[in-house]
């Protein structure tokens, strides 16, 4: 852990930033001078060398997409391997703030230096907005010192990048980290093709969560779209409609033309187990690879970087079944 001297504030958008229109809040530019001009009539805040630079466009997170995911990632390596920045803050909008956290956590796996996001859910300006007290949070702990990877900070809790959710949509200690039993072993030495200098690209993929109802024929329309990876939210420790021969055939049939499925549980605090239950166990034959205990939002962001650096089926799957940065440890 060491201090940060050059930090980068990236500005995503998000409610953080966002002004009043007349057609409801919208994000808008020119918060470096707001944040400055806070900052300097804050008698405690932070005291270190920082320079923001706003992402084109800016966004309502809710508007988050792989694309955006890429473009953040290559401002962040742009800032620390040509722009001497040793450190880099990211103001992003809460509906998917644990989303981009995800991801970048998976993005980024190597680079060293500490990153860091947050937002808000009042806009700052607005009256008992959290914004300010967010934001110099964070830059009170770039000061103080922080390990390389990616965290999210939120109402002065410090949490994984990979393993946040948000729980809450309007309290403030909107973010939090669930115990959800962990397991995986640690991946030893990292391929190239998942440095966070590698190429990465969009990846066609899907979350379906397993409910009574669920039909073959809605998989096999999914499936059929040109999905390359399924996230399937599975019952409690990994079970589902197992006895559906046509849903089991439609799973089965996918995972042997290349689509890679993953398999967590739909359960906050749940967990994959395969063998707990035969229902888990013929899910498990048709050729899923178990997320353990990582939340969606882990798991979405895990198998779009290792698709997205081009491995194949066989090999990304290998590599999802391991901890690469404490997602699963």
């Amino acid at each position: 852990m060491r201090a940060v001297n050059n930090l980068l504030v990236l500005y995503t958008g998000g409610t953080i930033g966002m002004l009043e229109t007349p057609a409801g809040l919208a994000p808008a530019g020119g918060f470096d001078a707001r944040m400055r001009e806070h900052l300097s009539q804050s008698a405690d805040a932070p005291q270190l060398n920082w320079s923001l630079r706003e992402l084109d466009p800016l966004l309502d997170s809710a508007n988050m997409q792989q694309a955006n995911w890429l473009a953040m990632r290559d401002a962040i390596v742009e800032a620390v391997e040509h722009n001497g920045h040793d450190g880099v803050l990211v103001l992003h909008g809460t509906d998917t703030l644990a989303y981009s956290a995800a991801a970048l956590s998976f993005l980024l796996l190597g680079l060293p230096v500490p990153v860091l996001l947050t937002g808000s859910m009042l806009p700052a300006g607005a009256p008992d907005s959290d914004a300010w007290d967010n934001l110099e949070g964070a830059l009170r702990l770039f000061e103080q010192g922080l390990e390389d990877g990616v965290q999210l900070y939120f109402h002065g809790q410090l949490l994984h990048g990979a393993r946040a959710s948000k729980l809450r949509s309007e309290a403030f200690d909107a973010f939090k980290a669930l115990a959800r039993h962990r397991e995986g072993d640690k991946a030893g030495s990292m391929p190239g093709e998942l440095d966070y200098r590698a190429p990465r690209q969009p990846v066609n993929l899907a979350v379906v969560p397993v409910f009574p109802g669920l039909q073959a024929q809605h998989l096999r329309a999914l499936l059929g779209s040109g999905v390359q990876g399924l996230l399937l939210e599975c019952y409690g420790s990994g079970t589902g409609p197992s006895d559906d021969q046509g849903l089991v055939d439609a799973l089965r049939d996918a995972r042997q033309r290349g689509v890679m499925i993953a398999a967590i549980s739909q359960c906050p605090e749940g967990a994959v187990e395969f063998g707990t239950y035969a229902a888990g166990s013929r899910l498990r034959d048709t050729g899923l690879v178990s997320g353990g205990g990582m939340t969606r939002e882990a798991a979405l962001g895990k198998m779009f970087a290792l698709l997205g650096a081009g491995l194949d089926v066989q090999t990304a799957e290998r590599w999802f079944a391991l901890d690469l940065c404490g997602e699963r440890a």
